[in-house]
């Protein structure tokens, strides 16, 4: 297979594990991470808690980018799975 084909399936991947969901503070990208995808150390901006290598956890951003940054991906946060739901 092809470097492009294996690329473009990626990315198909990708979109298909995302969604779009609401919240109060606007629409939300989110992509569920399972413990075995998670190779780093995160801090969750929820409980400021870490969340070890290997736990299932969620990763959002927003759809629509902040006034000051080049992208909206690059404001994505890894959310503890209960801390995404607690939020607002």
């Amino acid at each position: 297979m092809s470097r492009r084909r294996v690329a473009q399936r990626a990315v198909q991947v990708r979109a298909a594990t995302e969604q779009v969901v609401s919240k109060a503070d606007g629409s939300w990208y989110l992509r569920p991470i399972r413990g075995s995808g998670s190779a780093k150390e995160y801090r969750c901006p929820g409980c400021a808690q870490l969340i070890r290598p290997g736990t299932a956890h969620v990763l959002a951003w927003p759809v629509e980018k902040a006034l000051l940054s080049a992208a909206a991906i690059d404001e994505r946060r890894h959310w503890h799975t209960a801390c995404w739901t607690r939020k607002h």
